[in-house]
């Protein structure tokens, strides 16, 4: 079947393979991928090292006016860079894992990322991982998923990732800080975390990568095959 070009859309909540499941769908497809996770920890990261005030508009308004950020494909595969800076090792760190749903949050934020996101995908043939990709940023993506799991399976994804970095955390520590994010995202007035009407669920608790993508691809091809595509 003849490659078409769509916008896929993958939202759900943190630690349930998002990122993995959007980067093995783009290589299978020939797509381009972008986290917007990633762009949120960029931004998350510069105010941090920058020291801006979350709680003052003005100062995160001339903040954002300084950032830059795009993504490279290479050896090491999809990697964001923060105003030419290579940022993706610093960005999966805790600091910035504490801070982002909170960075996320921010108005003024959101409106900027929301605006690259568009004007990336403006071509198609994309595929996106976040938290509003399929309710605000692109309402009329032609798929959209919402991937869930297990609370505590996704503690455990993130508590191994997270050790295999050598990052010394308890279990408890890292599920008090997935689920703070998870309520955050939730409850944030500005494009919460919620599932699209349209969305389709898949729950990969039990779930190999293997599985969730072939479940996926089977979703794209379906979409391929409708007539108004």
């Amino acid at each position: 079947m003849k490659l078409k070009k769509i916008i896929i859309a993958i939202d759900g909540h943190s630690s349930c393979g998002k990122s993995t499941l959007a980067k093995e769908l783009g290589d299978a497809l020939g797509y381009a991928y972008i986290s917007t996770g990633d762009m949120y920890r960029a931004v998350t990261l510069y105010f941090i090292e920058n020291g801006v005030d979350l709680n003052d508009s003005e100062v995160v308004g001339k903040a954002l006016k300084k950032i830059a950020i795009h993504f490279e494909s290479g050896d090491k595969g999809n990697r964001i860079f923060l105003n030419g800076k290579d940022v993706q090792d610093e960005i999966g760190k805790m600091p910035v894992a504490e801070s982002v749903s909170r960075v996320a949050a921010i108005s003024e934020v959101r409106r900027a990322m929301v605006q690259q996101q568009r004007e990336i995908g403006k071509e198609k043939g994309i595929v996106l991982d976040g938290r509003d990709i399929g309710t605000v940023v692109f309402p009329d993506a032609e798929l959209k998923i919402f991937l869930t799991a297990d609370a505590i399976e996704r503690t455990r994804r993130r508590f191994e990732e997270l050790k295999a970095k050598g990052l010394a955390l308890s279990f408890d520590e890292v599920k008090a800080n997935l689920l703070e994010r998870d309520r955050i995202d939730s409850t944030r007035q500005d494009s919460p975390l919620k599932k699209a009407d349209d969305a389709v669920v898949i729950d990969n608790t039990h779930l190999n990568h293997r599985e969730q993508l072939e479940k996926t691809l089977e979703l794209v091809r379906a979409k391929w095959s409708e007539s108004r595509i």
